[in-house]
């Protein structure tokens, strides 16, 4: 899915981005809501941080990207 949208075609417009990472975000706090703090694990952690990274690197490609 990298630099695409659900149907598979890349990402090329402002809106599209900001549409695009606004979902990610979005699954990213309802992730965070479902975890209980007294059960979450090593994995539940790291796949977080893996979520975190994916849409750091998502907003520097679309920063360098030219439209």
């Amino acid at each position: 899915m990298k630099g695409e949208n659900d149907l598979g075609s890349p990402l090329h417009d402002k809106n599209g981005q900001v549409i695009f990472l606004k979902q990610r975000l979005n699954l990213f706090m309802d992730l965070l809501d479902a975890i209980d703090p007294e059960e979450a694990d090593l994995e539940d952690i790291d796949r977080m941080i893996a979520i975190v990274d994916e849409m750091e690197s998502k907003c520097r490609e679309f920063k360098n990207r030219e439209l």
